[in-house]
Formats: structure tokens, sequence, C-alpha cells
């Protein structure tokens, strides 16, 4: 056996790392190890802590997730379009995220709205604003909400992921979807058709890079020939697939380990969630896989200060409003339909705002 400098076989620190990094996303009291040279193993989150070889990369894991097994996480998606935020704002509620005990903010990936019946608008690049913030704070996960897996060749967007996860010190979770908005795509030049199989083909390729793989693929859409990723992640990032789309949900679902909804697809309420929820299971169960294979998570819409200025709001999707202990109860009972992490869009979204749902945030954990 060829082992490095601390007594650990480097392909079983790899191995390890990976295993605990996903046990902790997904809440798990144990994790399962299956690698050449040890077989299957057993072993208790807290010893796999203990560890202190910088190859395992335990410190990237944070031990406030080892024993929440219960607890809704709560996130916060930072503005998008809204209007218009300046880089300093962004580290402000970014920091302020962290402070009030958010576990993850999050960052739209789109390019331009228009043709809307709102004036034309877009928002910073998505990637770069993840390596800044990855940069300015120190603990909560953060990740794209969801990155478009067609605005760029599948080996690019891997890279970008690999370099976000290093900047983050393994703090990242790589959402990945279709996308839908056709005047982004027809505007920057980018394929519009074919969403489904294009993201396909780019979610084999990523997900393969991040693990590690040396990848030769040729598909109808993408192609890659002997595409490896240098230097490689320490830990591959969790992916999530953000879609109610059939085909992109069964490819997906066969190796994500979180599945992401947006609020006005299941009605921001928990008889919505549950109905799509138990839709997911069934196609992991399809793809031989246990429903607890996959962690569940929503964005949730919730209103402040009257809200209406920044978003526009329906009837038929209610907000989630009124004082932190209600917004707290509303969170709860999509937490008791099967949501294990809600991501809160927020109307207005504002320091401020963000503060006070750090009441919410707490008003959940006693």
């Amino acid at each position: 056996m060829d082992v490095g400098h601390s007594g650990v076989d480097p392909a079983v620190a790899v191995a390890v790392a990976k295993a605990v990094a996903v046990a902790a996303y997904r809440k798990l009291d144990t994790l399962v190890l299956d690698t050449p040279s040890t077989g299957t193993c057993m072993a208790g989150l807290a010893s796999c802590m203990a560890r202190s070889e910088p190859e395992w990369a335990i410190g990237r894991i944070y031990p406030a997730e080892m024993n929440t097994a219960s607890r809704l996480r709560v996130g916060v998606q930072l503005p998008e379009v809204e209007r218009p935020v300046p880089w300093p704002e962004y580290v402000d509620m970014a920091r302020a995220a962290e402070e009030v005990g958010f576990d993850s903010i999050w960052v739209g990936d789109h390019l331009l709205y228009r043709d809307d019946g709102r004036h034309e608008r877009g928002p910073w690049d998505a990637w770069s604003l993840l390596g800044a913030l990855a940069a300015v704070t120190d603990h909560v996960r953060l990740g794209p909400l969801v990155a478009c897996a067609g605005f760029c060749p599948a080996g690019l967007l891997a890279r970008k992921a690999a370099a976000i996860q290093e900047i983050s010190g393994g703090r990242l979770v790589l959402g990945l979807g279709a996308g839908w908005n056709e005047t982004e795509f027809r505007a920057f030049g980018v394929h519009f058709d074919h969403r489904a199989s294009r993201f396909i083909e780019s979610f084999e390729i990523i997900r393969r890079l991040l693990a590690g793989e040396r990848v030769t693929f040729e598909g109808r859409f993408e192609r890659v020939r002997d595409a490896v990723l240098l230097p490689r992640p320490v830990t591959p990032p969790p992916l999530m697939v953000g879609s109610t789309g059939e085909r992109v949900l069964r490819a997906a679902l066969a190796h994500a380990d979180a599945w992401n909804i947006w609020y006005d697809w299941y009605g921001n309420t928990p008889e919505g969630f549950a109905r799509e929820n138990e839709r997911v299971s069934q196609l992991i169960r399809d793809a031989g896989r246990e429903p607890s294979d996959v962690v569940r998570t929503a964005t949730v819409f919730v209103t402040l200060e009257g809200g209406r200025q920044d978003r526009p709001h329906t009837d038929d999707v209610p907000a989630l409003t009124g004082s932190p202990s209600n917004i707290a109860s509303g969170l709860a009972a999509l937490a008791a339909a099967g949501l294990q992490e809600a991501i809160l869009v927020v109307s207005p979204i504002t320091e401020r705002t963000i503060r006070t749902l750090g009441d919410t945030v707490n008003a959940l954990r006693c």
C-alpha cells in the first residue's frame, strides 16, 4: 500500500473526504466508504472529524452540521435583478447572513431579463460573485441557484465549480439546471433548443470531472477528449439539480446529492411541496436509490415591510409574511412536508431584512 507522510493511503484519504462531505451534506450520522484497499467500512462522523491529516480535508466540513439531522436548514438568495446592487452591499448582506445564522447564501445565474412587462435588467455574473463571496465569508455554504448548464461548455463549467470549491474551502453546493428564459439565450447566442438533452450530456461530463475522472465523451451536443480537472478539487462539491422536468430529473437524480424546486412551481405551500416531493421520491426509487439519498431543498417566498416593490406578487402564490415567529411556523410546516433546506427569496432583499430574518432562523432552532 502506498501511503503518504501521515500514514494514510492517498486514495483512501480522497475517498473518505468525499464520503464525509456527502454524508455531512445529507445530514447522515454515519458514512459508508468503499475503496479497493479498505472494502466497506462504517465510521462515526464525530470520529472522522477528530482526524487532523490535511489530505482528509476534514477541516472543510463544519462540525455544526454533524448533529443537525432534524433541523431545517435555512438559506437566503442574495439580490439578482430586484434593483441595482453594488459589490459592497453584497459583502454586507453576505456577512450579515453569516452573522445571524443562515446556513447558506445563493446567487441566481442569469444573463438578461426583458419583454416581461418590466424594465430591461440583468444581474452581475454569478460565478464572479460566487468567487468573491467565498473570499469574504467563512462558514456559510454558497452556490448558484441554479447554474444554467447550457451557458458554457460542460468542461468549462466544471472548472469554474472546482475553483469556487477551492476558494471557499469546500463550501460550494453546485446547483445545476437546464435554463428557461429564452430571451437571454437568444440575446447572447446560446442554443435554446433541446435543453433537456443538452443538460443530460453536460451533467454527465460535469459530475465525472468533479469526481476526479479523466473523461472522454462524444455526445450530440457536448464533446470532451481526455479532459481532466487540474488542480483536482480536494473534495468534489455536492450536486443539486433544480428542475421539475422529468427527463432532467431522471438523469440527474441517479447521481445528485440534492434537489431544488422554485417557489412558484409548488405554490409556496406545504401541500404543493409535498406533492412535488413525493413525485421526486418516486423518481429516485426508479433510479435504484433510496429517497433519503437526496436532500430536498426549495426556495420559499417571504415578504417583509410590505414587500411588493421589487418582485411580482400573485394571489395564487401566497408569500410567507408576518412576524419572525409566524414565518418560522410557515417554514416548520414545509419541513413537516419533507423540506430539508428552505432558501428564502425575500421581498425586499436588503441587509436589514436579512438581519430581521435572523430571528426566524433562531426561532426554528429553539
